[in-house]
């Protein structure tokens, strides 16, 4: 692997910097050369934050160039259409189907914006990540750790899922750690033939 190349999106208190630091600590304890730039809109009235991680054998810029995202991950569904210009017909989406009304904007319907984002790829993944998280955990905070857990123990991520643990014990404070790594293994034990049925059954690829 030369590079790898993640944009996540998401709104403020959706916890995007832990997660660029988790992806990062996990990158540099497989001796990738990592870089990191966080891009803040209105995160602290629940706008829009968006933040970038490249990682390979030699990293010059923290920001991922347009039409150059291998995975882009979505913790709120309409922000995955904002990272539409960095996407490609080779991009990973993965997508929380989790909604919030942004100040100043409409809010979309999640099928609306399933069918924009199939015109762009069809490497689609659509996952009720807040939902689960919620039902097993009781809460959804930890609904991004889920998220990156999950794409490492399905190769999307290509992270050892190990390596992530170790970052989340690294990065997370010691008081929620607990819930931090039940999460982890909730995404272990999660069936990815599940959410494929799931995606199907709604005629999303």
């Amino acid at each position: 692997m030369n590079d790898f190349n993640i944009i996540i999106n998401g709104v403020g208190g959706q916890g995007l910097i832990t997660l660029l630091q988790i992806l990062a600590e996990a990158a540099m304890l497989e001796h990738f050369e990592v870089r990191t730039s966080e891009l803040h809109g209105l995160s602290q009235r629940g706008g829009s934050v968006e933040v970038h991680i490249r990682w390979g054998k030699e990293i010059f810029s923290p920001l991922v160039q347009l039409g150059k995202a291998d995975l882009i991950i979505a913790l709120e569904a309409q922000e995955s259409l904002r990272a539409l210009k960095y996407s490609s017909k080779g991009t990973i989406f993965l997508v929380n189907e989790f909604l919030k009304i942004i100040p100043g904007e409409k809010l979309l319907e999640l099928e609306k914006i399933k069918k924009e984002l199939k015109k762009f790829s069809k490497k689609i993944i659509s996952v009720p990540g807040s939902k689960i998280c919620k039902e097993k955990l009781g809460s959804d905070v930890v609904t991004g750790i889920y998220l990156i857990s999950l794409a490492s123990f399905k190769k999307i991520i290509p992270l050892k899922p190990n390596s992530i643990l170790k970052a989340i014990r690294k990065v997370v404070p010691r008081k929620y750690l607990e819930l931090n790594e039940k999460t982890f293994e909730i995404a272990k034990a999660m069936k990815y033939e599940t959410h494929i049925k799931q995606i199907r059954s709604r005629g999303f690829s």
